[in-house]
């Protein structure tokens, strides 16, 4: 990957939105619910502290997270879409 998260900061890959509902109607772009789950693609070093120490991040490349509805940043690379979150805005990690 062209990027390098910095910092406590993770790159996350969304999970594409529903195109369906639970009854079958198709879903138009505009209707659909801004994801909130994803793959981290990559992982910062960690917050540097006050201290001079670096503070481990807790996630990992490869785990998926749910994260806060309109936290980030979100960027184009190419044909794909990211978001660029703080460990901050990571609410959960699913487990496997």
């Amino acid at each position: 990957m062209a990027l390098k998260p910095l910092g406590d900061r993770l790159i996350v890959k969304p999970t594409e939105a529903e195109e369906k509902t639970a009854g079958g109607i198709v879903l138009p772009d505009t209707a659909k619910e801004k994801p909130q789950q994803g793959e981290v693609i990559a992982v910062g070093p960690g917050k540097l502290l006050d201290n001079g120490k670096t503070a481990t991040v807790e996630v990992a490349v490869g785990d998926v997270v749910y994260y806060a509805k309109y936290g980030g940043t979100e960027i184009k690379l190419g044909a794909n879409e990211y978001v660029i979150l703080r460990q901050d805005d990571v609410l959960a990690v699913l487990d496997k």
